[in-house]
């Protein structure tokens, strides 16, 4: 299919985040730029420009004399970025639980009520995409533009794994628990507590992430 934009390679920039996102391009994956051109209908121009906004985002790494490549999420880029996320996105639950009117959590009901339906069928793919939306939701709540801008772009690199989590033992009823903690907060008006349970939520993810590595760290090992 061939892509007309007035910014071409915004266009191809978000084509290819998607297909990081979906899988179809995976960590490691050598990104063939005649091949992707050909793929895409464009000039190498704005695929290289699009690879650079990929690159900036942490999506893609380059090496010279070699080219681009999707790139992969480390132990060490998880537990340094976890902990900036968990105290960025508890700052929005804090804020949320101000700013947010009967309207807004009549909303975020609606969602968690989706929320629970997805995690009883255990139809994680479905539970994934509306507990984006939720976290989406509680930042946008939070009202605070740079706020939105830096986790938004440390959740694009955290997105490469975070579905991942949702896998561990347990795991999924667990994040519901956590969810409908930040709501009951939220519906109650506490700043303080819609805080802590964020962080906590984000904190219990990182872990289920260390834990679904060890285990398959230990399958490796003979």
């Amino acid at each position: 299919m061939r892509l007309v934009h007035n910014s071409l390679h915004d266009e191809v920039a978000a084509q290819l985040r998607d297909r990081i996102f979906a899988g179809e391009l995976l960590p490691g994956m050598f990104l063939d730029e005649a091949r992707l051109a050909g793929e895409l209908q464009i000039s190498r121009t704005p695929l290289r420009e699009a690879l650079k906004v990929l690159t900036a985002e942490g999506l893609v790494r380059h090496e010279p004399r070699r080219g681009c490549f999707v790139n992969e999420v480390t132990e060490q880029d998880l537990d340094e970025i976890f902990p900036v996320i968990a105290l960025l996105e508890g700052r929005c639950a804090r804020e949320a639980a101000t700013n947010a009117t009967d309207a807004d959590l009549l909303d975020l009901e609606t969602l968690h009520d989706k929320l629970n339906r997805h995690a009883r069928a255990k139809r994680i793919n479905d539970y994934y995409t509306v507990n984006f939306a939720i976290h989406e939701a509680i930042i946008a709540l939070a009202r605070n533009r740079w706020l939105a801008q830096v986790i938004g772009d440390l959740r694009k690199i955290v997105k490469l794994s975070r579905l991942q989590q949702l896998h561990a033992p347990g795991r999924l009823e667990q994040s519901l628990s956590e969810h409908m903690a930040v709501f009951a907060a939220l519906k109650a008006r506490d700043p303080e507590g819609a805080e802590a349970a964020m962080r906590t939520h984000l904190t219990r993810q990182r872990e289920a992430l260390r834990r679904l590595a060890r285990a398959q760290k230990s399958r490796l090992v003979p």
